[in-house]
């Protein structure tokens, strides 16, 4: 997809096309989605990518599509090198093993994309404790487990790129009191706490390893993406719906935030569009970072 546009540009390696020949990437929770949307960007873009998520072989989830092997096989068919590894994010020992995998494969991790997400939409009365546990362990510890590891790589070299996977739910509702319609749109409050717990840590850590020459920044879309579990948990019907913005936004926003250096972009929490019209990839900004104002952390 050709995003053309008007908006100021910066001179760096980004606007040559995002070259990342020679780098080693890994995607958590690349099996579909964001997460595999952004794999395929990045080997495109000449990285040679390891694909983790816990879905390896089609028809692996209930209730979902989309698998390791069918994220792998895509890039391959575009010329692009990849792997895919089975991995449980919320698991330290899974981690261990998986980041093990991938140095034994391609080498030390010079980008880690932290993607992988599992959430449940029900009201905290009624959250199952067990559920509200195992959420938290996916989309908190596991960016914690991830960047760990691979920071075991990028201190020494004095270089590398994290980048983690967030959502406008961080963005609270604010004090009451609340007009009926948001007070039936319930559900998504650990799913918002998580998200705001993870911009908090994307800016601790950049603000850690910045004298490093390593990047730490943070992603949300601007506006919903009809990923198949957007789709299933009733937030969009597809990709035609008006309030939904192409895959590709996101995509091509992660490389932009993977390739720039450390002192440009480190601790930046933003969004699809506005990174892109940031960088004349989209001619206007929509939705939020756009129309609307995004979290705290974005604006700090």
């Amino acid at each position: 997809m050709s995003l053309g546009g008007t908006a100021k540009s910066h001179e760096s390696e980004t606007d040559r096309g995002g070259e990342m020949r020679g780098r080693v990437a890994l995607v958590t929770g690349a099996s579909r989605g964001i997460g595999r949307a952004i794999a395929e960007r990045l080997a495109s873009a000449g990285a040679r990518v390891i694909c983790t998520a816990r879905t390896l072989e089609e028809g692996d989830h209930p209730s979902l599509e989309g698998s390791l092997h069918a994220t792998v096989a895509a890039i391959e068919k575009q010329g692009g090198e990849a792997v895919p590894i089975a991995c449980d994010v919320s698991d330290f020992s899974a981690c261990e093993r998986a980041v093990e995998t991938a140095r034994a494969t391609f080498g030390p991790i010079d980008v880690l994309v932290n993607n992988a997400a599992l959430t449940y939409f029900i009201p905290v009365a009624d959250f199952p404790v067990s559920r509200w546990e195992r959420s938290f362990a996916v989309n908190v510890h596991g960016p914690f487990y991830m960047s760990k590891l691979v920071l075991a790589d990028m201190l020494p070299r004095r270089s590398g790129a994290i980048l983690n996977i967030s959502s406008a739910a961080a963005i609270g509702p604010g004090r009451g009191p609340y007009p009926k319609t948001q007070r039936r749109t319930r559900g998504g409050t650990l799913y918002g706490a998580e998200k705001a717990a993870l911009e908090r840590f994307t800016q601790g850590l950049a603000s850690e390893v910045f004298d490093y020459g390593i990047s730490v920044t943070c992603l949300s879309p601007s506006q919903v993406v009809a990923t198949p579990g957007v789709v299933l948990h009733g937030l969009a019907r597809s990709e035609s719906d008006a309030h939904v913005e192409p895959i590709d936004y996101m995509a091509d926003a992660a490389l932009i935030l993977c390739s720039e250096p450390a002192e440009r972009i480190s601790g930046r929490v933003t969004y699809s569009q506005e990174i892109l019209a940031e960088y004349g990839r989209i001619a206007k900004a929509h939705g939020v970072g756009g129309e609307r104002p995004g979290s705290g952390f974005s604006r700090i």
